[in-house]
């Protein structure tokens, strides 16, 4: 009798193949360099390593945030992976809270994808949670407001201008 080896990456979650190379990515950095650095090195130390994975990573990437036709700021996820995942990096030396799923909840609503990663390099032992877009978002705004950047008086960006979801003759921004 021939056992087969079961396959580890369960189809119901979207893009698992993606998320587990990320989480792996992520172990080795963590593995590398340990806790106690600031965020924006890990986040620097794990595009290095998707890259040298062969993953196609954005760091800080743009989602303009639309209520319906008004743009009401801009956000930037820390990295947008192979065009499916958003990736969120911290180094916090506790664990991680509802406070940084939300934020990552908003990031996934903003940027239309089903699955994310959370990662908290600032631990002992690596700290990631894979986070799925909830069926209801009707309260995701609330959540990502505090994260989005929209400087003073700004009006919405070119993009929205240009793809005529404003009238010709609006004259902000």
């Amino acid at each position: 009798m021939v056992l087969q080896m079961k396959n580890k990456l369960d189809p119901s979650i979207p893009h698992q193949d993606i998320t587990y190379r990320i989480i792996g990515c992520a172990m080795r950095v963590h593995n590398r360099l340990g806790p106690g650095l600031r965020e924006k090195m890990y986040q620097r130390a794990l595009t290095a390593e998707m890259r040298a994975d062969g993953m196609e990573v954005i760091e800080e990437y743009r989602i303009d945030v639309y209520d319906g036709d008004v743009w009401i700021g801009t956000t930037y996820p820390d990295h947008w992976v192979e065009n499916k995942v958003v990736v969120e990096v911290e180094a916090f030396s506790h664990f991680l809270t509802k406070t940084e799923i939300a934020q990552t909840i908003g990031f996934l609503a903003a940027a239309n994808t089903p699955v994310g990663l959370l990662i908290n390099f600032g631990r002992k032992r690596l700290d990631y949670q894979r986070i799925l877009l909830p069926n209801d978002l009707q309260d995701w705004k609330k959540y990502i407001t505090r994260f989005l950047w929209r400087p003073p008086g700004a009006g919405p960006p070119q993009r929205a201008r240009e793809e005529g979801q404003l009238p010709a003759d609006d004259k902000s921004g």
